[in-house]
């Protein structure tokens, strides 16, 4: 179902991919890297909690999230190393792009998603993540940003079989990102054409403006994704996400925007704002006991799950809830399954309730 564990110390799910030239690692993981407090060391905004097929419950990673051998260092290694080489495809997308990119302000016209595709002619990943600036081009190599450090940050990375990037592009054409950095060689462009049409520039301009589909891993899970183009005019888990899944959710999303959207309760799946995050019962790392709670004000992460384990779905995803966000681009990706959704569901300590406040 999932991939095997290869390297405990660095928790990092591998798998290898054999291209034509090259040997292409690819990786599967949830990551959570945890906001800095102040409280401790400079590095404490660098560490992360992660878990994978084999380890589902939290765990500190070992390395910090801008080092060598960690796991997102680990899976965009491949992108630097083989972007150029023309074996490969790939795209870079972020509303907010590397700060080394000169006039690339991005306007309200692009979708609010952030995230990597990379892939040979065999399987590829896609990693989705709410980290601005983030990351580098390839002639710059890997680093962290400093403006990613402060908040909490979410990333979710699945490898697939080649045969669904078509879908993936599509997805993302609905969304219309900001593409800052790309190459899709013409050798993919007869099986994945909705992936060049992306990085070509192509839109979408008839509807529907929202879609959603089933991808399924190299594994064999199968994860559902949710795409809205801007024109979709509404929030994406109250309006099409809670009773799509036919479940109440409590959302995590940053709070410190403009037009930030209450708890809705108006609908037979509620949908509840995240208000405080606690690692508290997965410490089993030393590294993680001083982020026994924290606010979502320093969380910029996107992600939801549902409230009650008659359903067991966790989504993580690159919008939030405001009213701009309403009108752009953005969409989550979904698991269903109990282990890492008791995983999530754990962490919420407090949040909104559309009656009374905040609820524990």
């Amino acid at each position: 179902m999932f991939t095997k564990k290869v390297d405990k110390n660095n928790l990092n799910a591998s798998i290898k991919i054999h291209s034509s030239r090259h040997t292409v690692q690819f990786f599967r993981f949830f990551l959570y890297k945890l906001p800095n407090s102040g409280k401790e060391f400079p590095s404490e905004g660098l560490r992360y909690m992660y878990l994978d097929s084999t380890n589902r419950s939290w765990s500190a990673g070992m390395k910090l999230i801008n080092e060598s051998g960690g796991a997102v260092q680990k899976t965009l290694e491949q992108l630097y190393k083989l972007g150029k080489s023309g074996d490969v495809a790939y795209v870079l997308y972020n509303d907010q792009s590397p700060k080394s990119i000169v006039n690339k302000a991005v306007g309200n016209e692009y979708g609010h998603t952030k995230g990597v595709v990379l892939l040979d002619r065999s399987q590829g990943f896609w990693l989705v993540h709410s980290t601005p600036h983030f990351p580098p081009v390839i002639s710059e190599g890997y680093s962290y940003p400093h403006s990613g450090i402060h908040n909490g940050q979410s990333f979710l990375c699945v490898t697939y079989p080649y045969k669904e990037f078509d879908s993936i592009g599509e997805q993302l054409i609905l969304n219309h990102p900001e593409c800052y950095e790309s190459s899709v060689p013409e050798t993919f462009e007869t099986d994945l054409p909705t992936l060049f049409k992306l990085v070509s520039g192509g839109t979408i301009d008839t509807p529907p403006w929202n879609r959603q589909t089933d991808l399924t891993s190299l594994g064999g899970t199968t994860f559902s994704s949710f795409a809205k183009g801007g024109q979709f005019e509404d929030d994406l888990y109250a309006a099409w996400v809670a009773p799509t899944l036919g479940s109440n959710l409590l959302v995590q999303f940053w709070p410190n925007s403009v037009g930030v959207l209450p708890s809705n309760c108006s609908l037979p799946q509620h949908v509840n704002n995240i208000k405080e995050i606690s690692f508290e019962s997965h410490h089993g790392n030393a590294q993680a006991t001083s982020h026994s709670g924290f606010s979502t004000h320093v969380d910029h992460s996107k992600w939801c799950v549902s409230d009650q384990g008659a359903y067991t779905w966790i989504c993580v995803g690159d919008i939030n809830r405001n009213r701009g966000e309403e009108h752009r681009g953005g969409g989550t990706v979904c698991l269903n399954d109990q282990e890492v959704w008791k995983s999530y569901r754990q962490l919420v300590v407090k949040y909104e309730d559309c009656a009374d406040g905040c609820k524990l």
